[in-house]
């Protein structure tokens, strides 16, 4: 695997990571509030998690 490919493989990987971690942020916040996790999650605004 080249230099590149594995910094691509990287980038992606902490991408996903920080994805994870707003949605499961976002899901516990919406728990608080009333509204489903499912629903919270759905509704984020695109681009969201794109850090």
């Amino acid at each position: 695997m080249s230099t590149q490919d594995q910094a691509r493989a990287l980038a992606n990987r902490h991408q996903h990571t920080v994805k994870n971690r707003e949605q499961s942020a976002l899901s516990r916040m919406a728990a608080e509030i009333g509204v489903s996790g499912e629903t919270a999650v759905r509704n984020q605004p695109r681009g969201a998690g794109m850090s």
